[in-house]
């Protein structure tokens, strides 16, 4: 059994409860907010701390009542009911605390940036996009977020060839970054006369929304030229003369908005780059680490078909996990947290393999 590190808790403990005096000698507003953000970041695991050295206590005088001789058959029996129920919540609450003391991304508590890209199967793939993107605003929409559509080109028989949004909430990229990946559907189109089941995907890459103070960009490493964007007429494109294409020197990588305002435009494509440079960064610094943490879920890697869609039979399986639920329908209508939590366990699970190996 992996011990809980007793001067690490103690050191939550006690901080916990210096900034809970601060904050009551009634600070400035400004410093208020910033010890009331550290606070609540401690709130959960300081209680848990602390009921589990209660429970520990607990035991320790139960054990005491035990072990002496002038304790009555019927005290000793109590005694011993109570312990039995003492000891699976002491493991419960250990098993909780060690999940909270597991380094945390400092990302998760960050918006994101969500793009959806049609790949193999043509039509059928863009209308899948469609599908996928609709799937997010709907979970989006059960946890309190809200989606604001930043790009997007309409596929030629409806759905979307790309789409990128930004998903605003707090821990949206907690939730959202095990979607990364190629997404597979099976159905039969309505095009097919002959009943033919046929397979195609779509790309899902989830980026932390990055802010300034995350990732500088010198403006001697941005050139930006303004062109002629031409769609396919559907409503995210337009045929105008005011969109934006960012190149980041170093990087190479390329933005390109094309929508009405060209000062809109620039902003947007700037927040976009700043993003994909911030996602680099932690990938590169996440390979750094150690090549064994590169794990399939919340990796980045998006070269693994992750997911299927199997609309014949109604399921979906996420083949990180082996977890296969026959609900797809629902899926559909944003019913996510079912698999997310599932794939956040294993997650957790695998970190807390890696804390006791080490």
């Amino acid at each position: 059994m992996l011990d809980l590190p007793a001067d690490k808790m103690d050191q939550m403990v006690k901080r916990f409860d210096m900034l809970e005096a601060q904050m009551a000698a009634g600070p400035d507003s400004e410093t208020y907010v910033r010890l009331a953000a550290e606070y609540s970041e401690l709130e959960e695991i300081t209680g848990k701390i602390r009921a589990f050295r209660e429970a520990s206590a607990e035991r320790d005088d139960l054990e005491a009542m035990l072990a002496d001789d002038a304790t009555d058959a019927e005290m000793r029996a109590l005694a011993e009911e109570e312990m039995q129920a003492l000891d699976a919540r002491i493991e419960q609450l250990r098993d909780e605390i060690r999940l909270l003391l597991l380094p945390r991304d400092a990302a998760d508590a960050k918006s994101a940036i969500l793009e959806i890209r049609a790949g193999t199967g043509g039509l059928e793939a863009a209308l899948f996009a469609g599908d996928l993107f609709r799937m997010y605003e709907r979970y989006a929409a059960v946890h309190g977020w809200s989606i604001e559509i930043m790009s997007a080109s309409d596929g030629d028989a409806g759905g979307y060839k790309e789409i990128i949004a930004e998903v605003k909430g707090r821990g949206v990229f907690s939730k959202l970054k095990f979607e990364s990946g190629v997404h597979r559907v099976q159905r039969v189109p309505e095009t097919e006369a002959g009943g033919r089941i046929h397979t195609s995907a779509a790309t899902v890459a989830v980026l932390p929304k990055a802010e300034e103070v995350d990732i500088e960009i010198r403006s001697e490493d941005v050139r930006v030229d303004t062109m002629r964007a031409s769609g396919a007429g559907g409503q995210h494109v337009n045929t105008t003369d005011s969109a934006v294409r960012v190149t980041h020197i170093p990087t190479g990588i390329v933005v390109v908005q094309a929508e009405k305002s060209q000062h809109q435009n620039r902003a947007r494509a700037m927040e976009i780059l700043r993003t994909r440079l911030f996602d680099a960064e932690r990938q590169k610094a996440a390979e750094e680490r150690s090549e064994a943490r590169r794990l399939q879920v919340g990796s980045g890697d998006r070269s693994e078909r992750i997911r299927t869609y199997n609309f014949p039979q109604g399921r979906v399986t996420d083949h990180r996990i082996n977890l296969t639920l026959y609900k797809l329908d629902r899926v559909m209508e944003g019913e996510l947290d079912e698999i997310v939590d599932a794939l956040i366990a294993d997650h957790q699970a695998r970190l807390l393999t890696e804390e006791a190996a080490r």
